[in-house]
């Protein structure tokens, strides 16, 4: 008479007996997703792209065409790429800078590459005392500002050498780089000075100018290495303090290059305190791309390449 209800409510019992078997597997699954969450690493402050420089010597042997610069740079792992100039000098003068161009943003599209910035070399120095001479400086970079904008770039990096003491140069460059900006503006480019030899190696001397100069598209591009303000035969012989320098010029940065040169055993660069530089590039709020810019002549191209981005990662653990 009992064994009825019972079959009756069967159904019921599975329900409840399901519902609690779960219920009590629920806890210990969210417990292991937190254990698990916990153990992942924070993201770097900043992202790594590739400054073609660190390439220069393959291309320049005839072993590496330039227009393989996006599939080199997929290859060793790279998402951003920081074109120069001067090492499509012979493709321009062959095909025009519109083919050039076209040729290069191809590239970039089929091997998922973004393009962030030219590094313009040999077109007339932007400080120059000859007021004929700066203009036409002027007008020789305005091309590379029209490649940068076809590409997708945010900037171009020029250089602000001229002749006559610390305050002429100065005053000129701001005539140059204001003259150049203004146009930059009209095609939303940026206009970044590096840190390059001369007084522009002196991080006070372009922090000046950058104040002076007091335009939105106008800024820096802080280079780890380049400080050498006077050079002899045998080397640097009057050189501005790097990581002095690095901090005064961060302020207006819009871009940043981590130039290395050779590594000791542990992978540490020998002349530059990666960790040193990197926590000063981060107390001043920068969050945009870091170039690698190899420049050794120990290790080849692509061995140092590689050895400056584990560099910057494993640098990038160490900071605060």
């Amino acid at each position: 008479m009992e064994i009825k209800p019972l079959i009756k409510n069967t159904p019921k019992l599975i329900i409840v007996l399901f519902v609690l078997f779960f219920s009590s597997c629920k806890k210990p699954k969210e417990q292991t997703v937190l254990s698990v969450t916990e153990t992942i690493e924070q993201p770097m402050f900043f992202k790594i792209s590739l400054a073609q420089w660190s390439l220069h010597k393959k291309i320049g042997s005839g072993k590496m065409s330039p227009f393989d610069f996006a599939k080199e740079a997929n290859a060793m792992g790279f998402e951003a790429i920081e074109y120069v100039s001067g090492l499509y000098n012979k493709e321009v003068k062959a095909l025009g800078m519109d083919a050039v161009v076209e040729k290069l943003e191809a590239e970039s599209k089929t091997y998922g590459i973004k393009n962030l910035l030219i590094m313009v070399d040999g077109e007339g120095n932007l400080a120059s005392s000859d007021e004929k001479k700066l203009n036409a400086a002027v007008e020789n970079h305005k091309k590379w500002v029209d490649a940068a904008k076809a590409l997708g770039c945010h900037s171009i990096r020029v250089n602000a050498h001229g002749e006559g003491t610390y305050n002429q140069v100065l005053d000129q460059a701001v005539v140059g780089l204001t003259k150049l900006s203004e146009y930059a503006a009209t095609q939303g480019i940026n206009i970044l000075v590096e840190n390059h030899g001369g007084y522009t190696s002196n991080g006070k001397w372009l922090a000046t100018v950058m104040q002076k100069v007091n335009m939105p598209n106008c800024g820096t591009l802080p280079d780890f290495g380049n400080f050498c303000i006077k050079r002899k035969s045998n080397g640097c012989e009057e050189e501005y303090d790097k990581y002095k320098g690095v901090k005064e010029l961060m302020p207006y940065a819009k871009a940043v290059s981590a130039k290395s040169y050779n590594f000791d055993d542990k992978g540490n660069d020998t002349a530059i305190d990666y960790k040193r530089m990197l926590q000063i590039v981060k107390n001043a709020g920068y969050t945009g791309y870091i170039g690698v810019e190899y420049e050794g002549n120990v290790l080849p191209e692509e061995k140092g390449i590689l050895a400056t981005k584990n560099l910057l990662v494993k640098a990038s653990k160490q900071i605060k």
